[in-house]
């Protein structure tokens, strides 16, 4: 089946806390969202959102005991396999890590599966189950095919100086650099910037701002520098990731303070971040309604980190036009983008309060010298086109 010619194609992205699959139809001026499944584990129970025809529906299903993941994964499928009601030619999935291999999606084949699979020890939140969504996908629907997009191949743009870790080579040779991530999310942004704007910008920073959070220097829609590095531990501070920490500090926690590997990665990915400095919660809604002094903390915190990476990235970029907003937090906190930008008013960024409280789009001023936009991301709009586009060449 062509997906130029009007096949269904479907998007799962299976993340860290969540499941999210949508239903597409595609042809060849694009593709439409036809329905959206979205399963949230974060809770003791298995909460499910189907929304179809204009129509939301929410159950809570009980969440399974064992193998929640794939058993999760099953039910998203079998919902939007369902609303489907018709031949799927291609599923198309979020995969974090491509490491320097894969530049662009491809067709998954079981060798490229197996290159995917060695690549979940640098993405350890996320990289097993994208790789269990594309099995239980293939399982599901044998006559589709599987289409990997990658959350790094944005950043294959980088200059090598931005690439490059200060270690001997032998090592950089054997894939220990700098990669970036969110690329889908990015990709998204500048292409609806430049529908927003009449253009993209010159020299932008795009904050990613969710459960995972990095930044990414924009130079006339290419990536020239991020915050995330070799995994997407790096960078910012996170929900629950820690972020920048200095080396030396891991070393200590493993030679001084007896930690196994095992459990500093737990350590530094499940248990730091907003939730370890906070001590209540990783949800920054959580931490904005709470009078807690940690909450507080937190996120002085997170705003402070973000304001200095984007300094940094202005540094890169040579200057900065704009910056772009984006994800769960950068599209719906505008306290944490107030507070934010009143750390970067020294770069001449004002932002306009009441632009800000109704979400933008452009929320600085008509003075402000530099722009500052709500941009929200479609990560699965970006990979529905990705598989379609795959599909059709079949």
């Amino acid at each position: 089946m062509s997906a130029a010619c009007g096949g269904r194609v479907l998007v799962l992205n299976a993340g860290s806390s969540s499941i999210k699959c949508g239903l597409y139809e595609a042809a060849a001026s694009g593709s439409a969202r036809l329905a959206r499944v979205h399963a949230d584990l974060r809770d003791d129970a298995l909460a499910l959102t189907v929304e179809a025809a204009g129509d939301e529906r929410v159950a809570k299903l009980p969440r399974p005991a064992t193998a929640a993941w794939e058993a999760a994964i099953a039910v998203v499928l079998e919902r939007a396999a369902a609303l489907a009601a018709g031949p799927i030619g291609a599923v198309g999935h979020r995969v974090v890590h491509g490491g320097g291999r894969f530049e662009r999606p491809v067709v998954v084949t079981p060798e490229i599966l197996g290159e995917l699979v060695g690549f979940e020890s640098l993405a350890p939140l996320h990289q097993p189950q994208n790789v269990a969504g594309i099995r239980a996908a293939a399982a599901a629907l044998p006559e589709a095919i599987q289409v990997a997009c990658f959350d790094t191949a944005f950043h294959h743009t980088c200059p090598p100086v931005a690439t490059r870790l200060a270690i001997p080579r032998p090592w950089h040779d054997r894939g220990i650099r700098r990669y970036g991530f969110h690329g889908l999310s990015y990709e998204s942004v500048v292409a609806r910037l430049a529908e927003v704007t009449g253009g993209v910008p010159e020299r932008a920073v795009i904050a990613h701002l969710g459960a995972g959070a990095s930044l990414c220097g924009v130079r006339a829609g290419r990536s020239i520098a991020t915050t995330m590095g070799f995994t997407p531990l790096d960078g910012l501070a996170m929900a629950t990731r820690c972020g920048s920490i200095d080396p030396g500090a891991v070393l200590h926690l493993v030679l001084r303070e007896g930690l196994s590997p095992a459990a500093v990665e737990t350590l530094l990915t499940r248990e730091s971040g907003l939730l370890g400095v906070s001590g209540i919660s990783g949800d920054m809604r959580v931490l904005l309604e709470s009078a807690d002094p940690s909450a507080a903390e937190a996120v002085e915190l997170f705003c402070e980190r973000a304001a200095r990476e984007t300094a940094s990235l202005a540094a890169a970029l040579g200057g900065l036009e704009a910056v772009v907003f984006t994800a769960g937090i950068g599209e719906h906190a505008p306290a944490i983008r107030g507070r934010i930008a009143a750390k970067l008013a020294w770069l001449g960024l004002e932002l306009d309060g009441e632009a800000n409280a109704r979400h933008g789009p452009r929320i600085s001023t008509a003075a402000s010298r530099v722009a500052a936009w709500v941009i929200p991301t479609d990560e699965e709009g970006v990979i529905a086109a990705h598989a379609a586009a795959l599909a059709a060449r079949r």
